[in-house]
């Protein structure tokens, strides 16, 4: 009985070595590999009230970069040069440029702006602010210094070459911020930036055509035919990547960086690439 109860033992010490060398091994792969390279997600967004003339219009939209977490001046600089090749007609960020856990100083700053300023866009790049951003008051000059028009409750008409106009509005974050979804909008084609998805219900009223935002993260952490296994508060209803309303469509993108734990696990960093057709 000793033999066999000895036998037991050791298999199920075994078994516990080889569970948690597959957690080792998980935790190991999550936190160098999956935070390396990055994911370009393509979408084509139809639209048939979209004006002509914007046939073919291309946004990339990046999020979450959480600067001072897993990116750094190099990371950063790589994105930018990907980003470039793309040929952006417009760049939009939707928030957490760095992280609160950081401490910027001239340093840090002048590497995001020197990596920032160097994205090329025909038509314009745009900013809203992030949770994270408020954790320091110096967003609005880093973002403006990139060359990005910062849009804070707040919204821009550009123009093609044929002087179409569209409209791209900003809204203040939702949980450090104070956003107002009262101002004035115009009846051109509308493409908002927020940092919190769950926003939307309060977005949506204003009938736009577009909603762009990020801080879920896509959880960080996805498990296959699962999903995210967890995200934070202003995206906990709606975390994927599309969702579709009556009039309104709205992406999520899972952003670059990490926040809490430097993990990302079968969620790479990733930023959108849409080109939008109007049939």
């Amino acid at each position: 009985m000793s033999k066999e109860r000895e036998k037991k033992g050791f298999s199920l010490l075994k078994f516990f070595k080889i569970l948690l060398l597959i957690g080792v091994l998980i935790f190991m792969y999550a936190r160098f590999i999956g935070t390396r390279f990055l994911n370009i997600k393509e979408y084509a967004i139809y639209d048939t009230v979209l004006p002509e003339t914007f046939d073919g219009l291309k946004i990339v939209h990046l999020t979450d970069i959480h600067y001072g977490t897993i990116v750094n001046a190099k990371n950063l600089t790589n994105i930018v040069n990907q980003i470039n090749q793309l040929k952006p007609d417009i760049v939009v960020f939707t928030g957490d440029l760095y992280d609160e856990s950081i401490v910027l100083n001239d340093k840090i700053v002048n590497e995001i702006v020197t990596c920032l300023k160097n994205i090329n866009s025909a038509l314009g790049k745009f900013a809203v602010a992030g949770n994270h951003d408020y954790s320091s008051d110096l967003f609005a000059q880093i973002i403006t210094d990139s060359g990005f028009t910062y849009l804070e409750n707040s919204s821009q008409i550009i123009y093609d070459e044929n002087n179409t106009p569209l409209e791209i509005i900003g809204f203040d974050d939702a949980w450090k911020g104070n956003p107002n979804y009262n101002i004035p909008l115009s009846n051109n084609y509308k493409i908002v930036l927020v940092h919190e998805p769950d926003e939307i219900s309060k977005i949506l009223p204003l009938n736009v055509n577009l909603v762009l935002a990020g801080h879920s993260h896509g959880g960080q952490i996805r498990l296959p035919f699962i999903g995210a296994l967890y995200t934070p508060n202003g995206s906990k209803n709606y975390k994927n990547d599309y969702y579709e309303f009556t009039n309104t469509k709205m992406y999520i993108s899972y952003g670059i960086g990490t926040s809490v734990l430097k993990i990302r696990l079968f969620n790479q960093p990733s930023i959108n690439f849409y080109r939008l057709y109007k049939s």
